[in-house]
């Protein structure tokens, strides 16, 4: 994506040949994710798309093979509202935000969450962002894991950004406590797609898009462990269905977690919060980019929040009685 002094822009693709017979604006919403499908559509009524040097119509049928430059002026997107939400900035510049979401806050509106998301609370910090795609988000984490996110504040900041994670020049580390304990780190590298049964699920399927996540283990439990894990890759609820299915799942994980693992003789406190911890452990700590702009290398770290140190410290109370027993 190329940005003119004008605030014009300029996208370019080809459309791929297993799109044949598939509508223009469905195909379009699949090259360009950054863009809402009613915005596209908009910008194919308004002329501002157009498929081998021709303007078509939103639902027009496309061949496959076509080249389509998309020449347009993002206008502010105004169905997501500001919102005086609260939001722990910890860095910022005129091309930069990096936030330390906390867990509970939804990234993005959506079905059911259309107001006191992140993106609500960012528009309000910087009305700026309402010209970006997405509101400038250019990765996202799920409701409930907190940590850090870095949000861009230009078109030139954001297509820096979008290319450096397809690079995979953007290093992202989480800290997750899972159940069991493994042996050593590992590699998953297993494709991700929509669960075929479980329509609101992700799994490892066949087919699915190429997906790795690499883990280490930071320290060992008696039932669990806390890792330290780092995408290659950045698929939806990735660490989630990667670790669930090396048998590993996340503490507190509702979808994919299963049933909580109690090591024997554990205090009513600790198999308390086991059972019903209210979320996933999973905490984005580090952060590490060049700068969209200078080029500089740029790393914050955030953290943990209280819920995840206080199921910490539980498990290692639980360990060091264990071994005192012993």
């Amino acid at each position: 994506m190329n940005d003119d002094a004008d605030g014009t822009f300029h996208l370019r693709a080809t459309v791929p040949p297993e799109a044949a017979g598939r509508r223009l604006d469905q195909v379009l919403a699949e090259l360009f994710p950054d863009f809402s499908r009613s915005r596209l559509q908009a910008w194919i009524r308004a002329g501002q798309v157009r498929i081998d040097g021709h303007c078509r119509r939103p639902r027009d049928p496309v061949t496959g093979g076509e080249e389509v430059a998309v020449d347009a002026v993002i206008e502010p997107d105004t169905r997501w509202l500001a919102e005086p939400i609260s939001l722990p900035v910890v860095y910022e510049d005129p091309d930069l935000l990096v936030i330390n979401k906390p867990a509970g806050l939804v990234t993005h509106p959506g079905a059911g969450n259309w107001s006191g998301t992140l993106a609500n609370g960012l528009l309000h910090l910087a009305p700026e962002l309402a010209t970006l795609p997405r509101a400038g988000i250019v990765h996202r984490l799920d409701k409930e894991t907190s940590g850090l996110l870095v949000v861009a504040r230009t078109l030139q900041a954001h297509q820096a950004l979008v290319a450096a994670l397809a690079q995979r020049d953007v290093r992202r580390e989480y800290l997750a406590v899972v159940h069991g304990v493994p042996t050593g780190g590992s590699t998953v590298d297993a494709p991700i797609g929509r669960h075929p049964v479980e329509r609101k699920r992700m799994a490892v399927v066949t087919g699915g898009r190429h997906a790795v996540t690499h883990y280490r283990v930071v320290e060992r439990f008696r039932a669990s462990a806390l890792l330290d894990v780092r995408l290659e890759t950045g698929r939806t609820h990735q660490i989630r269905v990667h670790l669930a299915h090396v048998h590993h799942p996340l503490v507190g994980d509702p979808v994919y977690g299963g049933r909580a693992r109690v090591p024997r003789g554990a205090s009513p406190a600790l198999r308390s919060l086991l059972q019903a911890f209210p979320r996933q452990a999973l905490h984005a700590v580090r952060l590490t980019l060049a700068h969209p702009r200078s080029g500089a290398p740029m790393a914050w770290e955030a953290p943990l929040p209280t819920d995840f140190a206080e199921l910490l410290q539980a498990l290692r109370d639980d360990a060091a009685m264990a071994d005192d027993g012993a």
